[in-house]
């Protein structure tokens, strides 16, 4: 069966340039600033529509965990610095969107890890999250990495990685950590990144998209 992604994907395209797919940014429990990074995913979606020719609205949704709304995005975006908590609602709906077909990317801001990884085998305790191979589909969408995902931003200097929960092969959650994918995405004056690097976390983002939507 297609994933819920694709369904909507290919009924909004169906529909014509009027209908426009949307996405939303988590918004979560425990204290966390699951707001941060305001610029971030319009920017993502302005490169995305001009650079993929997509036809994503131009401003995110906000959609919170335990939402039956949530259904309605192919692609949920979470991010922060601290703590994240899940209530038996919020974990019952996240698991089902997510076997659903939904996607959910989670890219650490700094400081998300253990709460994550806590919440996240609530909703998944048969999973855990694997560190994607080089050669995984999301790296060679509309860009090529092949040395997986890039490095935008120091944190603990410590390599970034692309970690998954995989359910029967395919990728429901992408977790994008120790490089902050987000920040490149973010107008150039809130970090000052140089336009290479901005270039590359736009690319990245622009293939999880891609990915989100079109993968089976």
């Amino acid at each position: 069966m297609k994933k819920l992604a694709i369904l909507i994907y290919i009924l909004a395209q169906s529909l014509g340039a009027t209908a426009q797919v949307r996405i939303a940014k988590l918004k979560y429990n425990g204290g966390g600033d699951w707001y941060a990074n305001k610029t971030a995913l319009p920017n993502l979606i302005r490169f995305f529509n001009q650079n993929l020719k997509g036809n994503i609205y131009p401003e995110e949704d906000i959609i919170e965990v335990g939402d039956r709304k949530i259904f309605q995005y192919p692609y949920v975006y979470m991010t922060g610095h601290g703590n994240v908590v899940f209530s038996d609602r919020d974990v019952e709906n996240l698991r089902k969107y997510l076997l659903a077909g939904g996607f959910l990317h989670i890219d650490d801001n700094y400081g998300m890890n253990e709460f994550v990884r806590r919440e996240m085998k609530k909703v998944f305790p048969e999973y855990s999250f694997v560190d994607l191979p080089y050669n995984h589909p999301v790296y060679h969408q509309k860009y090529d990495f092949p040395g997986g995902i890039p490095k935008i931003h120091e944190h603990d200097n410590k390599p970034a990685q692309g970690l998954g929960i995989l359910h029967e092969g395919r990728l429901v959650c992408f977790f994008s950590y120790e490089t902050d994918l987000g920040n490149g995405w973010e107008d150039r004056s809130v970090h000052n990144d140089p336009e290479e690097v901005r270039q590359e976390a736009l690319k990245m983002g622009a293939n999880i998209l891609q990915f989100a939507f079109t993968s089976y």
